[in-house]
């Protein structure tokens, strides 16, 4: 894997009226791009232990860092980070390597933005790999109104979006104590998640479970958002219902081939109807929770790898 010494410099690249922070592995000319686009409150560092696996089998591996990320850049407006322009940047990035399509790994917020690409431009996606977050049904009422009624008022995701900038704030103040308590693991499985989550996690003083990383890794990730701070980043959640609408008049079936990877302690919410809505998916269960590309890597290599050479021999 890549070290935050020798992690691949990076590119900067002008792309759909930003400019996006950019990472490689492999030899661009290869026609197996694979876009690797990571979730929050990440940052393209949490794919070291793919770039390299991936680059050692053939494939050109990009990486960005997303708008709102790292030291690429922050628009002001919070509609500047919904789903056509997250999607956009994408495609953008595909034109600039001229590339036709390509293979799309998404984690959390990623896995979202990789499966909605696939909607909007399903000509640009040849494969997709989510971690974590299956496809998101549309479901009959926008999504941030359905989680509140069903969840509450308190829950995170309505929170960002009824309440904003509280939440950045008290990140922003803690962004050690909230990146150490967040990227753990082996935490038990049945431990209550309040609405508040995000909140309580910043201000916990002891973290529950392992670290999921070593400092020097963990570094990474604080040193980026103590530079960024979390605003942009909880834009793409204050964009959920214009997600939502924006959505209302595509094709929802996904028809490329699939793999959806769940963690067996996460406690994001499984797909129901994965099968029906993306007929084409083959699922794998990792011992593991929510960061399953950190916590479990050479298990998740070894089932994309695996998972794309048979598709690539049929």
């Amino acid at each position: 894997m890549f070290t935050p010494a020798d992690f691949p410099k990076p590119t900067f690249i002008s792309v759909n009226g930003v400019e996006l922070e950019v990472f490689e592995a492999g030899q661009r000319s290869t026609e197996r791009p694979i876009v690797l686009c990571h979730g929050w409150p990440e940052h393209a560092f949490s794919w070291r232990h793919q770039m390299s696996a991936l680059a050692a089998a053939g494939y050109h591996l990009i990486v960005p860092n997303q708008r709102g990320y790292g030291n690429s850049s922050r628009p002001s407006e919070v509609t500047d980070y919904d789903l056509e322009h997250l999607a956009g940047d994408l495609i953008a990035l595909l034109d600039h390597y001229g590339y036709e399509d390509a293979t799309f790994v998404g984690h959390d917020w990623g896995a979202f933005v990789v499966w909605g690409l696939t909607l909007l431009h399903p000509d640009r996606v040849n494969k997709v790999v989510a971690l974590s977050v299956p496809y998101p049904e549309r479901g009959e009422r926008p999504w941030i109104e359905s989680m509140e009624a069903t969840l509450g008022g308190d829950f995170y995701f309505v929170h960002f979006n009824r309440r904003p900038g509280v939440a950045d704030a008290v990140l922003e103040e803690n962004t050690f104590q909230f990146l150490r308590n967040l990227f753990r693991k082996n935490e038990p499985a049945s431990e209550p998640q309040p609405g508040m989550a995000m909140i309580n996690l910043a201000r916990a003083g002891t973290p529950l479970g392992e670290p999921l990383m070593s400092d020097s890794e963990l570094a990474v990730f604080v040193s980026a958002f103590e530079s960024t701070g979390f605003t942009a980043s909880i834009n793409w959640y204050r964009n959920a219902d214009r997600n939502w609408h924006l959505l209302a008049d595509v094709d929802p079936i996904i028809r490329q081939p699939a793999l959806m990877i769940y963690g067996d302690r996460d406690l994001v919410s499984r797909g129901e109807n994965l099968a029906e809505l993306v007929p084409n998916v083959e699922v794998v269960n990792l011992d593991c929770g929510h960061w399953s590309q950190q916590e479990k890597p050479e298990e998740t290599n070894q089932a994309i790898l695996k998972w794309l050479e048979q598709q690539d021999a049929t």
